[in-house]
């Protein structure tokens, strides 16, 4: 958690300092278009974030390991229990039939929808989707009453996403 505020500190610093430059240019419209650009983009990477988290802590309370013998690196590297030791090595066969790639190729499609079901929730947050919503009324609203002007809009927008950046090559050159 200490890391949000403090990357939400650097993003509320860069937005001041965009306030103040629009401001101290005498540009009330620039105001308007970044900061409306800007708190939709906030609300749409905190509306993400959000939405993974929940879905990874949905994931950590499934996973039960009862096995004190689990190794989940030996899981992703032999999939198919092809090298445990209960199992008979088979003789290699130079071309698999047809018939043999479908069954190998079950498990994966069967997987594909649960992955697809388990990242929607992510995917499809609220909070989300309030900000997207938010980010197509701004724009519609600036543009229908001519107060757009594109290039401060695109500014306010990517205020996020350029300050989550900087934020994140300072952690990690901090713990470097």
């Amino acid at each position: 958690m200490m890391r949000i505020d403090k990357a939400l500190k650097i993003i509320f610093i860069v937005d001041f300092g965009v306030i103040l430059f629009c401001f101290l240019s005498g540009e009330m419209l620039w105001i308007l278009n970044t900061q409306i650009a800007f708190f939709s983009s906030l609300m749409v990477t905190i509306g993400s974030y959000l939405g993974y988290q929940k879905n990874i802590a949905s994931r950590v309370e499934d996973h039960i390991n009862d096995d004190d013998n689990y190794d989940e690196v030996d899981k992703m590297d032999d999939k198919y229990d092809l090298y445990s030791p209960e199992v008979e090595q088979l003789e290699k066969k130079e071309d698999p039939t047809p018939q043999e790639i479908k069954e190998a190729m079950k498990p994966i499609k069967q997987n594909y929808f649960a992955n697809f079901k388990s990242g929607f929730s992510g995917m499809a947050s609220l909070y989300r989707l309030f900000g997207y919503i938010g980010l197509i009324i701004g724009f519609f609203y600036l543009n229908n009453n001519q107060y757009l002007h594109i290039y401060s809009y695109i500014t306010g927008f990517i205020i996020v996403p350029i300050s989550t950046l900087v934020f994140g090559f300072l952690v990690k050159k901090s713990n470097s």
